[in-house]
This record gives C-alpha cells, sequence and structure tokens, in this order.
C-alpha cells in the first residue's frame, strides 16, 4: 500500500551518470503517493550526460514522474548547478510541471523556503570550469566504487562508500558544510522563514539553529548517488527517508528487470 504524503522532496539525483540509483528511486517512487514532489536541483546531470549512457532505469523514472503527474501530483524542477541551462526557462509552466530556480510555500502557517544552494559555493560562482573539473573526478570516484564494490561483494566483505569516507574525513570538507548549513540557516531567519530546504553538497540533515533574530529549521535531501534519501512532509511534520535494499519487492517482475538491466549497463561499462 502506498503512503500518503504531502510534500516530498529530492535533490541530486543525477539522472544520466553512473553514480545514479535509479532502480531504487523507481521503487521509492511506486511506494509514495504525495501531493507534490519538488525536485530540488541536479535532478537530470546535464554536465556530464553521455549520449551512449542512458538505462532503461533512468527512462523509468522520466516515465514515473510523468505518470504521477497524470495521476494529479505537482512536480516543482528547481534548477540547480548541474541542470542550470534551465535557469533560462525557470518561469516556466507545463500543466502540473514548474520550473523554478527557488520556491517558497506556506505549510500549515509556516514558510517553507527550497532551492538547491550552489549560490553558498564560491567555487560554482566564480570558477565553474574548476567545479566541472571536480564533478568529473567525482563521478570517476563513484565508477572506481562501483569495481570496487562488485568485487568486495564477490569476497563477502559487503559495501561500502569511498567518496563518502573521503569526504567525511577531510577537515577541510566538514568545515565546508558547516559553513553552508549556517550561511543557509543564517540568511533564512533575516528573510522570515521557518524553514530553508537545500539540496547541493549530498549530506542529509534536518537540524535547528537560533541566534538573536530569530530562529529556523535547517532541512537537506542529501542525494541518491550515495545516501539514497529524502525528504518527506506529511502535512504536520518533516522527516528524513533512506532508502533501504530491504524493501525492494523482489516478487515484481519489472523491478527485477530493471535491475538486472542497470547490473549488465554497469558491467559493460567496467569492461
Amino acid at each position: 500500500m502506498k503512503r500518503s504524503l504531502d510534500t516530498v522532496v529530492l535533490s541530486d539525483v543525477h539522472l544520466g551518470t553512473v553514480g545514479c540509483h535509479a532502480v531504487e528511486l523507481v521503487q521509492y517512487l511506486n511506494s509514495i503517493n504525495p501531493k507534490r514532489i519538488i525536485l530540488n536541483g541536479d535532478f537530470i546531470d546535464m554536465w556530464n550526460f553521455k549520449k551512449y549512457y542512458w538505462p532503461e532505469a533512468h527512462m523509468h523514472v522520466i516515465r514515473t514522474l510523468i505518470n504521477m503527474m497524470t495521476n494529479g501530483v505537482d512536480i516543482y524542477y528547481l534548477t540547480g548547478n548541474h541542470d542550470d541551462m534551465l535557469r533560462k526557462v525557470s518561469s516556466l509552466q507545463l500543466g502540473p510541471l514548474f520550473i523554478r530556480d527557488k520556491l517558497v510555500l506556506d505549510l500549515n502557517g509556516e514558510k517553507v523556503w527550497f532551492f538547491h544552494g550552489d549560490i553558498f559555493d564560491i567555487v560554482m560562482k566564480h570558477s565553474r570550469w574548476i567545479a566541472k573539473i571536480g564533478g568529473h573526478g567525482y563521478e570517476l570516484l563513484i565508477l572506481l566504487n562501483r569495481m570496487t564494490n562488485y568485487i568486495s561483494d564477490k569476497l563477502g566483505y559487503g559495501r561500502f562508500s569511498l567518496s563518502k569516507k573521503i569526504k567525511d574525513s577531510v577537515k577541510q570538507a566538514v568545515s565546508f558544510i558547516d559553513d553552508f548549513e549556517m550561511t543557509a540557516m543564517k540568511l533564512a531567519i533575516e528573510e522570515g522563514y521557518d524553514y530553508v530546504v537545500c539540496g547541493h553538497i549530498h549530506q542529509p540533515k534536518i537540524r535547528g539553529y537560533e541566534n538573536e533574530e530569530g530562529s529556523v529549521i535547517y532541512l537537506n535531501s542529501g542525494d541518491w548517488v550515495e545516501n539514497l534519501t529524502s525528504l518527506e512532509y506529511d502535512g504536520y511534520e518533516w522527516n528524513l527517508y533512506r532508502y533501504s535494499e530491504d524493501i525492494i519487492l523482489q516478487e515484481n517482475p519489472k523491478i527485477n528487470k530493471l535491475m538486472h538491466a542497470h547490473s549488465m549497463d554497469h558491467k559493460k561499462m567496467l569492461g
């Protein structure tokens, strides 16, 4: 039975890259019945998009969202740095699909501010080409992680995330994340918002902050490359959802077919 929700926030799905967990995302989308979905940036990775890499599972994500729209679900596509070319059409509406750079909603009497968050990234703002190189390096790291996990699984050692391990151990990265969150929260308080919802840094989080000017709740929906997380609002409170492979319905032949196709795509890329 599908879970009824008011609002679901997904960010940093990075469709079109090897790191995207599209099969798991389809499974998640098929398990919920929201009034609206907010795709908070970097949904399609237009920087690293390859003509030769668009697996069936990635197309199935698009089809699933289209099907949800035909059933009355509003979808807000908020632009990020990896899909920033959509900022040229950021006032576009096509029926239940809205393309925006940011979004403000009144939810149960509280003002909620949604935006991707790359506006806080100094590297992104002033040295876009450096950021692109970093994006390609990150994709190579994800591909290397796939290779090591494939071998690790065969040897019975289980899976782990190289990129997450590196980011968590580097002081500069930890400092950047904290600076990002503090900047978002302070700005939200200045603007009079009760909640601020971001993506961009691939760090799922719900935390509160208070200063002499007021208080705010910060939320980050994480990503579907490493963490496989989303934010869910049931009409009263926000929760951080974390995907688990245990919920995959193995008896579903459509899901099994997608998982097999996705696995074959990765094996081809690994040679």
